[in-house]
């Protein structure tokens, strides 16, 4: 009688089969490294992490963090045992090796970014050398300090039929840049502008409104840590005077500075209003109940 598939299995407590039938020699399947996720931890505030962020730092093994701009706070849903390294003191090969040796001992190590790390991050460097040594790697958004910080101000970028567009730069210092980017070209667009990296250099960046055509009364507005719980601060100013009120102010660093034709906005005693709200406006979830002006 042939033995049953229990038995044959050696499942259920039945026979095993004989060893001669397996091979006589065993290679072991190689090693499948972990995966490095790359998680924009958000402006400041701990909760401002997405739930996938979130997420993913309660299960895992390694998280490499940037102790100087992320919020420590954001590791706390680390679970036991987890290995935690901020990254402030490393070099990036440094980091990407602790990477990759990290994602040979666990499924998920996540390596915390400010922001989104998408903008000013060292993602693409960081991720070439994981590629090269077969990390798998994958992105989740964050939330970005020029976002937090038209939050804490309630400001909004884009108003209809005054600026519809929105960039997002820096002023040159250390890290040049690239030909037509420099302030000034960019300023004459006339949209909003967010500033990063700059708020030790906003002597450039009046300079660069000013050689634009921006008006010295253009409001200027300086969020420093924004969303950071206790520590956030809002300064307001103009090309004139922003220079100056945040040197008051004592701000030299984690700052971002937003140059609109919207500022101040919410004081206005007229606004252009969206079309899409127009009673007058037809689109395809509502017609219109009042005649077209």
């Amino acid at each position: 009688m042939s033995a049953s598939p229990a038995a044959a299995s050696g499942d259920a407590g039945g026979p095993i089969p004989p060893a001669a039938s397996a091979p006589s020699t065993l290679t072991a399947a190689p090693h499948t490294p972990g995966t490095v996720w790359f998680v924009g931890a958000g402006p400041g505030d701990p909760e401002l992490i997405t739930v996938k962020g979130r997420g993913l730092i309660e299960r895992a093994g390694a998280i490499l963090f940037a102790g100087s701009l992320v919020n420590e706070a954001a590791t706390r849903w680390a679970p036991a045992g987890c290995e935690i390294r901020d990254s402030k003191d490393m070099t990036l090969d440094e980091m990407a090796a602790w990477l990759i040796e990290q994602a040979a001992r666990h499924a998920t190590v996540v390596r915390l970014q400010t922001g989104d790390p998408a903008l000013y991050g060292a993602l693409i460097e960081l991720v070439q050398p994981l590629d090269a040594a077969g990390v798998p790697v994958a992105v989740v958004p964050g939330v970005s300090s020029a976002m937090a910080s038209a939050a804490a101000a309630v400001e909004s970028f884009t108003l209809p039929e005054l600026t519809q567009s929105v960039i997002f730069t820096r002023v040159e210092g250390r890290t040049p840049m690239p030909e037509g980017e420099d302030l000034a070209a960019l300023a004459r667009h006339r949209c909003t502008l967010c500033i990063f990296l700059s708020i030790t250099l906003l002597h450039k960046v009046e300079a660069g409104l000013r050689e634009a055509g921006w008006p010295d009364e253009a409001p200027v507005l300086v969020v420093h840590k924004a969303s950071w719980p206790g520590e956030e601060r809002i300064v307001r100013g103009t090309v004139a005077t922003i220079k100056q009120r945040c040197r008051d102010a004592g701000i030299v660093s984690q700052a971002m500075v937003i140059a609109s034709p919207t500022l101040g906005s919410r004081q206005w005693p007229e606004l252009t209003k969206s079309k899409l709200y127009d009673p007058s406006f037809t689109h395809r979830f509502r017609r219109a109940s009042v005649p077209a002006a």
